[in-house]
This record gives C-alpha cells, sequence and structure tokens, in this order.
C-alpha cells in the first residue's frame, strides 16, 4: 500500500533510466517514495543485466494514480508494465485497461505451477476478479501491532505474542493498554497505551474482522457487507472505545493531526497500529527498541487476523510489447526480483521462498518477532470490487458518526450497510 507521494522520487530515479525519447523503451508505471524508488531501480538494473536488449522508462506516479492511468491510456499512450493496488484494480481491469494474464501464464505452464507453488493463496488471489488473473502480487503490507519493549518491561507487562497462532484476546489487549497509559496529576495524558497512524475505519474494520466475520462477503467481487453483523459491531466499538470509554487511544478523529508515529518513534505511546511500511522509520530511532505483536481476537473470533494490503504488477491490454512486458513482470514478481526486495528491508516480499531467506531476515535484525510480518496467511482480504470508492466514501462518513460519538456502532444496522449494498447491486447490473 504505497500510497506516499512519489513526486520526490522521480530525482532519485531519473539518472539511471532511460530517456523520455525512447519510443521503444518498455514503460513501467509505479507509485513511489525516494528510499521505495531506488528498490524498483535495483530490480530494473538487475533485470537490464539479464536483458540488455530490453530498455525500461518509468513513468512515476503522483497522489491519484488511477485518474493518471485512465487519462494516460484513453490518449492512446498507456504504460506497458503499470503497478496495480488491491482496492482499485478491478475498476481499471473492468475498463478493458489491464491484460488478462491467464493467456500468458498458460503459455508459460512450467513457470506459472512454480509461481503457484511458492505463492501465498491468499495474496495471488486477491488480483483474481472474475476468473481472470488481471496481477501478480510484489509485496505485501498487513497491518501489525509494533510495542515498545522498555515500556512494557517497565510496566511489569510480559511480551505480547509472537505468532500469529498465538494471539491475545481484547481484555488481554484492553488491559495492557490500560497498563501502559501514564496520566499526570492533573489527569493530562503523558503517555498513549495505544495509538492509530493507519486509516482509522480500515483499523476499526479489521478490529471488527477479528471478532470472527469479515468485513464483506465474499471479499472478492462482494454481494453484501457484513458490517450490520453482531460481531463486527462489537469489534468495530471495542476499537472506538478504546478512545471514547476507556481513553487509552487519543480520540480518534485527531490520530492524524497528532501524528501518532511520532508519539510511538518518541517513545510517547507502547503500541501502534501499523503495517510494515513503518519499519524503517522506527529502526531510524536508535533509542527506540521495539518489536511486533498481532492484533487482538475478540470473544467470537477464532484466530488472528491481518488484512491484506498488496500491490502487484499488471500489462496493460494494449500494450505494443506484451512479451517484453511479460518478461518484467515476470522477473520482478519471481524470484530475483522477489530478493531484491526481501534485501531492502522496505517491503515484505510475495513469494514464501524470498520470506524464509536469510537476507529478508537480515533486514530485519531489529525485531524478534519475524513470523509476524511474514504472516500474510493469516489476513482477509480488503473488498476487491469496482465500486469501491463510491462505497468508500459511505463508510468514512459512517465510521466517522460512530468515531465522533453521535453513535454506537449499532448504528450501522441503521442504513448503513443498506446503502453499502445497493452500491455493489448497482455494480453487479
Amino acid at each position: 500500500m504505497l500510497r506516499g507521494a512519489a513526486a520526490a522520487g522521480t530525482a532519485a530515479a531519473g539518472s539511471a533510466l532511460t530517456g523520455c525519447g525512447d519510443d521503444d523503451a518498455l514503460t513501467f508505471f509505479l507509485q513511489a517514495k525516494p528510499d521505495e524508488a531506488k528498490v524498483r531501480l535495483q530490480i530494473i538494473d538487475e533485470f537490464r543485466a539479464l536483458h540488455p536488449d530490453i530498455k525500461v522508462r518509468t513513468q512515476m506516479s503522483g497522489p491519484d494514480p488511477q485518474t493518471q492511468i485512465l487519462t494516460y491510456c484513453a490518449g492512446g499512450k498507456c504504460p506497458d508494465v503499470l503497478m496495480s493496488w488491491e482496492l482499485s484494480y478491478s475498476f481499471l481491469a473492468e475498463r478493458g485497461i489491464f491484460a488478462n494474464l491467464d493467456t500468458i501464464l498458460d503459455k508459460d505452464p512450467v513457470y506459472a505451477a512454480a509461481l503457484k507453488q511458492d505463492s501465498s493463496p491468499a495474496l495471488y488471489n486477491t488480483f483474481r476478479y472474475r476468473n481472470a488473473q488481471y496481477a501478480l502480487p510484489e509485496q505485501w503490507a498487513g497491518i501489525f501491532v509494533y510495542y515498545n519493549k522498555k515500556l512494557f518491561a517497565d510496566a511489569e507487562l510480559p511480551p505480547p505474542p509472537a505468532r500469529w497462532e498465538d494471539a491475545w484476546t481484547f481484555d488481554e489487549f484492553l488491559d495492557a493498554a490500560r497498563a501502559l497509559t501514564k496520566r499526570d496529576s492533573s489527569g493530562e495524558v503523558t503517555q498513549w497505551g495505544f495509538v492509530d497512524p493507519w486509516t482509522t475505519y480500515y483499523s476499526a474494520s479489521c478490529f471488527g474482522m477479528n471478532n470472527g466475520v469479515e468485513w464483506f462477503t465474499p471479499s472478492i467481487d462482494p454481494t453484501r457487507t457484513n458490517i450490520d453483523n453482531d460481531a463486527f459491531i462489537e469489534g468495530v466499538q471495542f476499537y472506538t472505545d478504546l478512545s471514547t470509554r476507556h481513553r487509552v487511544m487519543p480520540r480518534i478523529e485527531f490520530q492524524q493531526s497528532l501524528s501518532s508515529s511520532d508519539m510511538f518513534a518518541q517513545g510517547k505511546a507502547a503500541m501502534a497500529l501499523s503495517g510494515h511500511w513503518m519499519y524503517s522509520t522506527y529502526t531510524s530511532q536508535e533509542d527506540l527498541d521495539f518489536d511486533v505483536t498481532v492484533l487482538p481476537v475478540g470473544p467470537r473470533g477464532t484466530a488472528a487476523r491481518s488484512d491484506i494490503g498488496t500491490t502487484g504488477l499488471s500489462i496493460a491490454a494494449d500494450s505494443p510489447r506484451k512479451e517484453q512486458a511479460w518478461e518484467f513482470v515476470k522477473f520482478a514478481t519471481g524470484p530475483v526480483g522477489q530478493s531484491v526486495i526481501a534485501k531492502s528491508g522496505l517491503f515484505v516480499p510475495a513469494l514464501k521462498s524470498a520470506l524464509a531467506s536469510e537476507e529478508f531476515a537480515q533486514a530485519h535484525t531489529r525485531v524478534h518477532n519475524l513470523e509476524v510480518f511474514s504472516g500474510g496467511d493469516h489476513a482477509n482480504n480488503l473488498p476487491v470490487t469496482p465500486a469501491w470508492p463510491r462505497i468508500e466514501a459511505v463508510i468514512e462518513q459512517g465510521y466517522d458518526h460512530v468515531f465522533r460519538g453521535a453513535a454506537t456502532a449499532d448504528w450501522f444496522k441503521q442504513g448503513l450497510a443498506t446503502r453499502i449494498n445497493d452500491l455493489l447491486e448497482v455494480e453487479a447490473q
């Protein structure tokens, strides 16, 4: 989920790339922050060493890649290889932007079989929409709980779980957050037990899913939402109560303005919910002794779950260089490209062999609970539907109503689920 602004990465990438005037070059559309762009360049450099006859030129995305892709392709300048996001690729696939990779994989059966065997089914199938494979995953960006080991020790708390299979409960999580929240004599919080630098309505939904029910059914091309399910509602309410009732987390509507990630980095918060993309930021704090743990499980849940946030690589349906594009996608999402990703420490690779590699372990020496980072099989999909932009606007407004204390999460039953289901029904027609 590489949602950082990409413009700053252009200068870092420019000197090593083929110039814009090379019309015969393979074009690669991507979004990346400067440090992420360097990893992409390493992959490109290694690809060009093996394929010196294939030139590669990057096209860097701004903050709205979907609109840029539509504009490029409508003008007949569609990039050959495009980065894809789990929440938006189906919208572009339905508009004929992406090639069906099944036709290419069928012509390369040996590689296709090896790729399937080395892939996490959950990640691989995230990009399978209406019986067609529109991208191959290149990295996984699930959600975890970062925790400050020193603050846990100071509070005389045992370390939280080290594996997805050994999850803690909602109650255990709350007890820890209470013990880790400190207040001065006037009642002002000096140390928060828990903060959330991520998108809060996604976070609340993950707590709902950890109480035993998925957000949408099915998660790929859904026909209905489960936000009106009692178990899901209880999970969202537990998350909301962390701030409104128990006061172990800042008010949800103020999380972003308070810079929750900075509070954790500075030791002013004991736990933070975020993805692997924060690992390099936290490792830059030399005096921050941290590790990662799993999300807690509610009373109706059976196992800890993360979310499947992922990016993949697609090939443009109108590309005149499909064979070259396939060689690049095959390389970047295969063992060599995944090895570069594993070494970087910036991403969690998609292939199981890269996850189990010594390179990945060496890039993550600041954490002991490495299995938490590699738990893509312990994750639920975020909804994959072309209707997502419209649905997300409804969800954001509805969750905000609950986060601000205007209603409990039971309010989801009062029309919000119906509005979302209506959008899904319109999309299906």
